[in-house]
């Protein structure tokens, strides 16, 4: 059965134009950039099955052109264009302008940096910049690998927000793993980093981790008190 038998309300295309995009299923979505399947499978069947291969969307973009092309059905014009739009979802994710929004809660900062961050394959560790209205000065990557106390000195955390003037700063980080539940060195870090900014006069507000679609504070855990 190619897209052409399905009927009409079940083609992805015409779904999208009837109902928006935020309707359609990942598979629908992914058919919808790979535009035709293959002998055997409509392109919405070949889409579910890439995304089952690839052990769900999230992992999606860990896959090489090479490794894409190793799927069958899968040659280098469609392997090209879901690369393609994976880079253009992530150049959108990293590109917002942060300046003068405001965070009032977890979930604010959740909401803000989750699409960026819950798909990352490495632990990245950036800070939130706040001036005295609880408006993002900036966003500041500070480090890519395992949490440790020597990758998030304090010098390199408070480097940026003294040079800003910032008046205090929120932690975030990532758990590849997807779950967010904090470790023992997170925790220590945490503390260690609460301390430092007490003494130099810039409060650390909050600790965020990110998962997969879900987060932690450390702050709502009463870690921070």
């Amino acid at each position: 059965m190619t897209i052409k038998d399905l009927p009409l309300e079940e083609r992805p295309r015409e779904r999208l134009k009837e109902l928006g995009a935020e309707k359609l299923s990942n598979a629908e979505l992914l058919a919808v950039i790979l535009r035709t399947g293959s002998r055997n499978e409509t392109a919405v069947r070949l889409s579910e099955r890439i995304i089952y291969q690839a052990g769900g969307l999230r992992f999606l973009p860990d896959y090489t052109l090479e490794e894409l092309q190793e799927m069958k059905g899968i040659g280098i014009a469609k392997a090209v264009q879901v690369k393609a739009a994976l880079e253009l979802g992530r150049r959108m994710a990293s590109t917002l302008r942060p300046e003068g929004i405001s965070l009032s809660s977890p979930q604010d900062v959740s909401a803000f940096l989750m699409e960026e961050m819950r798909y990352y394959r490495k632990e990245y560790f950036k800070i939130v910049l706040m001036n005295t209205k609880n408006q993002i000065l900036s966003v500041e990557n500070i480090s890519v690998g395992s949490l440790n106390s020597s990758i998030v000195h304090p010098r390199e955390i408070f480097n940026m927000p003294v040079k800003k003037s910032a008046a205090s700063i929120i932690l975030v980080h990532n758990h590849p793993s997807g779950d967010p539940n904090p470790s023992r060195e997170d925790l220590d870090v945490t503390r260690r980093l609460v301390d430092a900014g007490n003494i130099i006069g810039i409060k650390v507000l909050d600790h965020i981790i990110i998962g997969e679609g879900k987060y932690v504070s450390l702050k709502e855990m009463g870690f921070m008190d």
